[in-house]
């Protein structure tokens, strides 16, 4: 009886067109609206070299270190490039800014440096924080080796002293290092395609909502036929549930081979665990729709209205109407992302894309393994309790 179910069940889920519509159809019409509307958000959201005026003065020329470290900010060929520089006096810089052709310009000298700008902004802001930190790395270098010269002078026994010493001339004759890694680290995109992956799971809930609404005698006719029948309830829910999962994985299989294929998303090169983490947020999905299909009592319509409210909300604290909306709730109450399974889906996304390790995504397999968990004993439980006076 259980493989009866379950084929009759899998054919009429199929030949529903509108949930077919909703849970299959649906996120890849998502998907393409999505690349339209964010393909082009890392181009035009790109940093660009901030025009600035260097005031070549005789400390600066004589200043190796600081010389070689603003040199290798403003080569265009470089990982570096920050600056797009332009090396002047100081009456020439004092030009440049009234002209608005640069952004700022800055001196440096033996009393520290001195940034010049006409107003507050972005660009102003980083020449600020970047000159700080060349100061700042340089006045660290002088400081440690003053003292290590202390040292050296008044010890009988310094060859390593000898060796620390090169180490600090080789320090002087290499630029600091400011590294451009926000294409690695970000990824607008990314987080609305993990999302839309997170929503298409979960909406899994609705076909097991249907799945499941068939074998109860109170929501169908066929309900009222199989609770006459001596076949176990919770093996009909069973078979019923994994049906509408069998359906519910075409989809996301769906999903994932034309957001990859088609529109080219990134997904990396840990395929092996995105599959694994659709495949347990799908089954997250299916048993929170047999959990609120037994367990609570409304019409068919009510029931899919809280798992699409339930769904978007989730997806919504976890990043998809706003990527700052996820740092917000893991910020100011983390306990609601904690309990969210759309963002355990998101986050366990995120872990594969920004980290090497895999622990934090075996965790959130983990969570939802739980979350699983709990709404089938939630299932469970209310089953048992469904008793009929008459059908």
């Amino acid at each position: 009886m259980f493989f009866l179910n379950f084929k009759y069940t899998l054919k009429a889920l199929i030949r529903n067109k509108g949930l077919v519509f909703w849970t299959l159809a649906f996120p890849i019409i998502m998907a393409i609206f999505f690349n339209m509307a964010f393909s082009n958000i890392e181009s035009t959201e790109s940093f660009d070299a901030i025009p600035v005026a260097i005031v070549s003065n005789e400390y600066y020329e004589n200043n190796d270190m600081l010389k070689s470290t603003i040199e290798s900010l403003s080569d265009e060929h470089g990982s570096n490039y920050v600056f797009n520089s332009k090396y002047v006096s100081e009456d020439e810089a004092k030009t440049l800014l009234n002209n608005d052709e640069v952004s700022g310009y800055v001196i440096f000298s033996e009393d520290g440096q001195k940034v010049v700008v006409n107003t507050n902004g972005v660009n102003q802001t980083i020449i600020k924080f970047v000159v700080e930190e060349v100061v700042q790395s340089e006045d660290t270098v002088d400081i440690i080796e003053e003292k290590v010269k202390d040292i050296f002078n008044n010890s009988e026994s310094n060859g390593w002293l000898k060796t620390l010493l090169s180490l600090f001339s080789l320090m002087r004759d290499n630029s600091a290092n400011i590294l451009d890694v926000s294409d690695s680290n970000m990824s607008y995109m990314m987080i609305e395609f993990y999302t839309l992956i997170a929503m298409t799971c979960l909406y899994g809930g609705i076909m097991g909502a249907v799945a499941i609404n068939w074998c109860l005698a109170n929501m169908s006719n066929v309900g009222k036929r199989l609770s006459m029948t001596p076949v176990s309830k919770i093996k009909l829910v069973l078979s019923s549930a994994l049906a509408g999962y069998v359906v519910q994985l075409v989809g996301i299989i769906l999903l994932l081979a034309f957001t990859a294929g088609v529109l080219k998303v990134n997904y990396g090169d840990r395929i092996n665990e995105i599959i694994l983490l659709s495949l347990v947020g799908s089954f997250a999905g299916i048993t929170m729709g047999v959990a609120v299909t037994s367990a609570i009592k409304v019409s068919e319509g009510a029931k899919t209205g809280i798992l699409i409210g339930f769904t978007m909300l989730g997806c919504f604290f976890a990043g998809m109407m706003g990527v700052s909306m996820k740092y917000i709730v893991d910020k100011n109450m983390p306990i609601i992302n904690k309990l969210n399974p759309a963002n355990m889906i998101t986050d366990g996304f995120y872990s594969l894309y920004y980290y090497d390790t895999l622990d934090r995504y075996y965790s959130n397999i983990a969570s939802l393994l739980i979350f699983s968990g709990l709404m089938l004993v939630i299932s469970i439980l209310a089953l048992r309790k469904q008793k009929y006076e008459s059908i």
